[in-house]
């Protein structure tokens, strides 16, 4: 009877545990073994490493284009500076270029993320998962909203970056291995390579001003190789920010208050001012020669990149949520009808 009464008391135990557990859209927890999370990583991987002089546990930090569909992982190597390790295709994201705004939106963040130990999750529903951190401190002065953006395996997206198990699975790994002994590292995620060509390309769309903001990040970190110390102030994003110099005081950032006294590293300044003239030349002939504009919205719920159209074909869909699914995709004119009377069925099957 004492027995039975003790394993009762355990399984009433373990019942009440797993309700307080929480449900997220994404399936944050599931019952899954973790051993994939403790998983080494591959030996191609542990060489490379040792071609690029990268100790194992040295930091990473991750950059992701959603037009390109790319996700880069870059790691530290004995002189402290950041080289590129690898790219990996992204199989699927939801939404469409811009940053997210809303819980359910299917957007995809874009922005500076810092990822801490306890936004690694071994046990998801969709194998491994990073949590981005959304919404950041920027985003929540600027009354952005959503939850459970991740990176993970599975292929399928809401809103988050889904690449395929094996992926993940590295990625996890090198995250995992990175974050022994420090507190974190850093998530730049963009909405296509900002570059003056392609920022002349999406001149037209309302995120712009948000997109050039992100390029001065981005412009800090590809003339340095060195991971920019993000901060906000005064609702926006500013980079390697350090006090004036004899200034008394430590810097204090308030998101949505004015911006304190600060200077930047003139060594990094230099570089980033060079870049930025280079490019803001490039971009203005761009204007003057008139290039082609993309359209706003795409029509489409986000994309994947090319490697996998054949290998999951239909994952790429019409946009579901206002005011993306407001417009039609830019696609070719099909001169022709399927057997069956439909254009649809040939049209998004020779696609995606």
């Amino acid at each position: 009877m004492i027995r039975a009464t003790a394993v009762r008391a355990l399984v009433l135990t373990a019942a009440f545990a797993a309700a307080l557990t929480p449900v997220t859209c994404l399936g944050e927890d599931s019952n899954q073994s973790s051993t994939p999370a403790t998983k080494e990583l591959p030996p191609e991987l542990l060489s490379l490493f040792r071609q690029k002089k990268m100790p194992k546990h040295s930091p990473i930090l991750v950059r992701i284009f959603k037009e390109e569909a790319e996700l880069e992982v870059w790691k530290q190597d004995t002189t402290g500076h950041f080289q590129i390790l690898k790219i990996f295709p992204i199989c699927r994201w939801s939404g469409d270029l811009g940053p997210k705004l809303h819980e359910g939106d299917r957007q995809a963040p874009e922005g500076f993320y810092t990822i801490t130990p306890g936004l690694m999750n071994p046990n998801s529903d969709f194998y491994l998962a990073i949590n981005m951190g959304f919404p950041n401190s920027f985003d929540k002065t600027n009354n952005r909203d959503g939850s459970s953006l991740m990176i993970h395996g599975d292929c399928s997206s809401s809103g988050c970056y889904a690449m395929t198990d094996e992926q993940v699975g590295e990625i996890y790994s090198l995250a995992r291995d990175s974050l022994l002994g420090r507190p974190s590292f850093q998530i730049q995620a963009y909405p296509f390579r900002l570059t003056p060509a392609n920022l002349a390309r999406h001149r037209t769309s309302p995120y712009l001003a948000f997109w050039k903001m992100l390029k001065i990040g981005n412009d800090h970190f590809e003339a340095t190789h060195l991971e920019p110390k993000v901060d906000v102030c005064n609702r926006r994003y500013v980079f390697d920010a350090q006090p004036p110099r004899n200034w008394p005081f430590p810097l204090v950032f308030d998101p949505t208050g004015k911006c304190p006294a600060f200077v930047v590293n003139p060594k990094i300044a230099r570089r980033v001012l060079e870049r930025q003239r280079t490019d803001e030349v490039e971009y203005a002939q761009l204007l003057k020669d008139n290039v082609p504009a993309a359209a706003i919205y795409s029509g489409l719920d986000g994309g994947m990149n090319k490697v996998f159209l054949a290998r999951f074909p239909g994952r790429v869909t019409l946009a579901k949520v206002l005011p993306y699914a407001s417009h039609l995709p830019q696609l070719p004119p099909i001169p022709w009808v399927d057997n069956d009377g439909s254009l649809t069925s040939k049209l998004f099957g020779t696609l995606f």
